[in-house]
């Protein structure tokens, strides 16, 4: 079993994964300033083990710190094997109103991370990318090897984060490989934020008996990825042989339009919800769908829930809390 140290541990995302890490028997740090993660994941994670018969008492560290402290940093590494770096500002919206925090958290913070993981003999980080790096390039699907055409601050920082995961990977001998998520969802994400995805806000929308906000047409398509894909892909690029300095799409390669995504919430929910249409965001993307075979030929990666099985067990998991 190894040490793991998971930045951004406490998000939805990352409590995802420091809780199958938990369930495979590995120690797990969790290093997260609060911002965004919460206690209340923490919890969640703790609850599901215990549950499970899984004691996480002796194997789960949390450790509070901001990736932009990096003396912080370098304490959090200490021993760590492996690091699944998560930490980030999200949202395009966010960084188009405040690209300075954006670029300051989701770069330089990066930096931090990798040159204290360099330091510390960490065997491989493995960093979380976007797939808004593709920008709006009519092409589909997007495969990595496209010209990268950023719109947003936001974009911007997950592209410079990779340039810098792989100039550490060629200069300094740190194997990393980014993943570039596509719109992920599932249990644990937060509805309630200003910034928060159009799934849980659908979602929570619905079950308050609220109107649907939509910004454009609606016809705007994803590549919805249940979170369970996404933690499985960056499992096997922490120990998936000659990965390192790859840049790989975590996805499910499919697509689906938000009117889709409220023809599911109507099923499930069995009412007629109503739909309020607002103009399109600066920065949205119209379309995205992802190439997954660079990620099968890396990291042996598979999806193993698809859009609408993830979707169920998403909006049973609301209709319990809230």
């Amino acid at each position: 079993m190894a040490n793991y140290l998971v930045t951004g541990g406490a998000g939805f995302i990352g409590s995802h994964i420091v809780e199958a890490l938990l369930r495979e028997g590995h120690s797990v740090r969790v290093f997260d300033n609060f911002s965004t993660g919460t206690q209340a994941n923490i919890h969640f994670v703790r609850q599901a083990l215990i549950a499970e018969g899984v004691d996480c008492s002796q194997t789960l560290d949390i450790f509070e710190g901001d990736i932009r402290s990096y003396h912080l940093v370098q304490d959090a590494v200490a021993g760590i094997d492996y690091v699944i770096h998560q930490a980030a500002l999200p949202s395009v919206p966010r960084s188009v109103r405040d690209p300075l925090t954006s670029n300051d958290v989701n770069v330089s913070g990066t930096l931090n991370v990798l040159y204290a993981a360099k330091e510390a003999g960490v065997t491989r980080l493995v960093n979380a990318s976007s797939s808004s790096v593709y920008g709006n390039a009519p092409t589909l699907p997007k495969v990595e090897s496209m010209q990268p055409q950023p719109r947003s601050p936001y974009a911007v920082s997950k592209l410079s984060a990779e340039k810098y995961c792989q100039v550490f990977f060629e200069m300094y001998d740190l194997e990393t490989v980014s993943l570039r998520y596509f719109n992920v969802f599932g249990p644990r994400q937060d509805p309630n934020s200003h910034y928060s995805a159009v799934i849980p806000r659908f979602i929570r929308s619905a079950l308050k008996g609220d109107p649907l906000t939509v910004h454009g047409d609606g016809l705007q398509s994803r590549d919805f990825t249940y979170v369970a894909n996404v933690v499985q892909a960056n499992l096997l690029a922490c120990t998936a042989p000659g990965a390192g300095g790859a840049v790989v799409n975590a996805s499910c390669g499919g697509r689906y339009t938000l009117l889709d995504v409220i023809s599911a919430i109507q099923n499930l929910s069995d009412t007629q919800v109503q739909v309020v249409h607002f103009p399109s965001r600066v920065g949205d993307v119209k379309d995205s769908q992802a190439d997954i075979a660079a990620a099968e030929r890396f990291l042996g990666y598979k999806p193993v829930i698809g859009f609408e099985e993830g979707f169920k067990r998403t909006f049973a998991w609301y209709q319990t809390e809230l």
